[in-house]
């Protein structure tokens, strides 16, 4: 080494500070990839990316070799380092190549390199697996042997490497969720609304989303034969439940308009043939999930749902419109939508709403919170919390929201007003 110039050294130690620097930012880059565009990536067939999957398939050999190469190159620059002071200034220069040295090295080895790869991985992982691969090769037998004794060291707190395996990477529904709505300026919002939706179908049951008993567009044929007609020709729905007297006791089915209006047009119409146009009905349990209905929808190749309590009680019904409202939001010729024309809005920010308003339909038009785990509607919330039918007037605290009983009926509250109250205040 004496006879080596200074200049030369002064070569070999910026080139092993540069080695250095590539070693310590290639295993932050390598561990700061995003595994779901790494796996997209590979396949597209990015040779790179191709690579970096086929070093972290092992990534206690990655390890070992970027970590056996740093510490050589760290290692053979402090001792280069050293040679450069001792020439220069002496042994007295020994102490103070060590400390300009661990500086050197923590600021453009280590902390600058390692942060520029946590910014930017594929950029630096990428690139470096173009020369780790070749390098794993030929330092196979070192590396094997270093991870050995670590694997083995390892075995001894109960951590068995083998035991690795790729579902300990698979997302979680929580954790998908979450990366959906991170997704903010990548997915536009409508997709996030309907990833979202999906995502919730398997948590929400047809007695969430259903059209109540008391709402059912509905065809009695104890009426007279002009009443049916005038029933059938004013209504909003292609598919009409068919009852006679008591849609409980005696529900003949459901009919679809596309088979009655032709019958119409006969002189001769009789309710023999509007009953035998009559498709039998298709009855769900109350707590069917979303997820399972579209399935079951599909395999039985029906478009409506009647749906019935445990004991065998009439609910309410179900589209397949409605349910995929769910997924795309609501349609813009969805005739429920003018329940909410009977919104008041008022100066102070309150809003008055029908008691029989679903809480979901609330939370999703309005963004409120409102609790979606009991009761369904607000005259249901109310009730439940109070145990008791109210009088008009009473005010009930729920969440962040005030809500006044502003109009009641003989049996349940018909018209509520609800108060967003600011989160941050505190009452004394």
């Amino acid at each position: 080494m004496n006879s080596i110039p200074i200049s030369v050294l002064f070569g070999i130690l910026i080139l092993l500070i540069i080695l250095s620097a590539l070693f310590s930012s290639s295993e932050t880059g390598m561990m700061a990839l995003n595994k779901y565009r790494l796996k997209h990536k590979v396949k597209e067939g990015h040779k790179g990316a191709i690579k970096v999957q086929r070093l972290l398939e092992s990534p206690d050999r990655l390890l070992g070799v970027i970590l056996l190469g740093n510490n050589f190159v760290n290692i053979f620059a402090s001792s280069v380092a050293t040679i450069i002071a001792m020439r220069l200034i002496g042994e007295a220069g020994i102490a103070l190549a060590a400390g300009l040295l661990t500086l050197v090295i923590l600021v453009f080895s280590e902390v600058a390199p390692k942060t520029l790869a946590a910014l930017y991985p594929e950029k630096i992982a990428y690139p470096a697996a173009y020369f780790l691969e070749p390098l794993l090769k030929v330092l196979s037998p070192l590396v094997w042997m270093v991870n050995f004794f670590a694997n083995n060291f390892l075995r001894l707190f109960g951590v068995k490497v083998s035991d690795r395996e790729d579902d300990d990477h698979a997302l979680s529904r929580e954790e998908l969720q979450t990366l959906i709505n991170e997704a903010t300026g990548r997915l536009p919002k409508q997709y996030r609304t309907m990833l979202n939706g999906i995502m919730q179908l398997e948590s929400i049951t047809v007695e969430d989303v259903m059209i109540p008993k008391q709402d059912i567009y509905a065809i009695d044929v104890s009426q007279p034969m002009e009443e049916i007609v005038k029933t059938i020709l004013k209504s909003p729905f292609t598919r009409i439940p068919v009852y006679r007297e008591n849609m409980d006791e005696d529900l003949l089915g459901v009919i679809n308009l596309r088979k009655a209006l032709p019958l119409l047009t006969k002189p001769d119409l009789s309710l023999k043939d509007i009953i035998k146009a009559t498709r039998p009905g298709y009855f769900i349990p109350e707590t069917t999930t979303l997820n399972i209905q579209l399935s079951s929808f599909n395999k039985h190749k029906r478009h409506m749902a009647l749906i019935v309590d445990e004991y065998g009680n009439l609910q309410g019904l179900l589209t397949l419109e409605d349910l995929l409202e769910e997924i795309v939001g609501k349609f813009s010729t969805d005739t429920r939508e003018k329940a909410f024309t009977k919104v008041a809005m008022h100066q102070d920010g309150s809003i008055t709403f029908d008691a029989s308003e679903f809480i979901r339909d609330l939370n999703k038009t309005y963004q409120f919170e409102l609790p979606t785990d009991g009761p369904k509607t607000l005259n249901g919330l109310i009730q439940e919390e109070l145990e008791t039918l109210p009088e008009v007037g009473t005010c009930l605290k729920v969440d962040n929201y005030i809500l006044e009983v502003t109009e009641t009926s003989k049996h349940a509250i018909e018209k509520v007003k609800l108060t967003q109250v600011d989160p941050t205040l505190r009452f004394k």
